[in-house]
């Protein structure tokens, strides 16, 4: 993981060199025909389902069989590893937890890397360091292939109706090819500029997110214990200058909204300690290479905040 960090750090807006665009433009235009998806968890099934639903053949994988079923019974293809589905798909969506996951899922043994095609596209959707993207990049255009950042907002909810945002970094000769497949699991789809500049909206995008869920659940806990209805106090600041998408959309207190994780005993949803974990990490790992001014007591600081909540 260092050796990546370190390594990755002169990438931005590093050309491709090496990729045969006559195979990734005969590969663009083949619409409909089989897209794999690696990863099928709270988000990465409901996306997986809404190309199914455009009518895509899907073939899929997940280090966790029973995660795979729904899918299945839905007509995907299941198979055993990331290889196989780079084996039969020349264009790959994933979606993985963190970085670790997702240079495992290209670069393992079973890695998409290892049988991947020429002129393949792969669509990484995971939230990680922009470090990793462009490494993984890299190791992608020495196999002929290209690898997009396109990391997403919008939460579970956004998933399952197919207006999640996406944030897209990569070649831009590939954004169209790219925006055919997400416009399928999403309402927004937008180009962000070189590999790694869309986990950098990304992780801006989780930094204000956070700071406004914690902000929100502060304010919803003092209304409560000062004696307000909770329901009336959302109500009020929606229609006020506190107003934001924590209160009004994805709002932290049960009984308050339907549809959201609060209002089904916190099941689903992006978890306070995948949050904590995506935040401290990266921030400090951004802070290091771009030499910000950002102490480790003030990231362990918000870490503990999400941690606690």
């Amino acid at each position: 993981m260092a050796a990546v960090l370190r390594g990755s750090r002169n990438l931005w807006g590093r050309s491709l060199k090496h990729v045969d665009f006559t195979l990734v433009s005969s590969r663009s235009m083949a619409s409909k025909t089989q897209v794999g998806f690696i990863g099928l968890g709270n988000m990465g099934k409901p996306m997986a389902k809404n190309l199914l639903k455009h009518g895509y053949p899907v073939i899929a994988t997940d280090i966790f069989p029973e995660s795979c079923k729904e899918l299945q019974e839905l007509g995907a293809q299941i198979v055993d590893n990331p290889a196989e589905v780079a084996d039969q798909a020349d264009r790959v969506v994933t979606m993985l937890p963190s970085s670790p996951n997702v240079i495992e899922v290209y670069t393992g043994p079973n890695g998409i890397l290892k049988k991947v095609k020429k002129g393949s596209l792969l669509i990484d959707s995971s939230t990680i360091d922009p470090a990793v993207s462009k490494e993984m990049a890299v190791a992608a255009e020495k196999m002929g292939a290209v690898f997009m950042d396109a990391p997403v907002s919008g939460g579970v909810g956004a998933a399952s109706s197919g207006k999640l945002t996406f944030m897209v970094g990569g070649v831009e000769e590939e954004f169209t090819a790219a925006q055919e497949l997400l416009t399928c699991m999403g309402a927004n789809v937008v180009y962000c500029g070189a590999v790694g500049t869309g986990q950098a909206a990304k992780i801006c995008n989780n930094m204000l997110l956070a700071i406004g869920m914690i902000g929100t659940s502060e304010t919803m806990n003092l209304g409560i214990r000062l004696g307000l209805d909770p329901k009336l106090l959302a109500k009020i600041l929606n229609m006020s200058s506190g107003r934001c998408w924590s209160s009004d959309t994805y709002n932290p207190v049960p009984g308050v909204m339907e549809g959201v994780p609060s209002g089904n005993n916190y099941q689903g949803g992006f978890g306070t300690q995948l949050m904590a974990k995506v935040c401290l990490s990266l921030s400090l790992s951004l802070s290091l290479s771009l030499s910000l001014s950002l102490s480790r007591s003030r990231c362990f600081s918000t870490h503990k905040c999400l941690s606690d909540t």
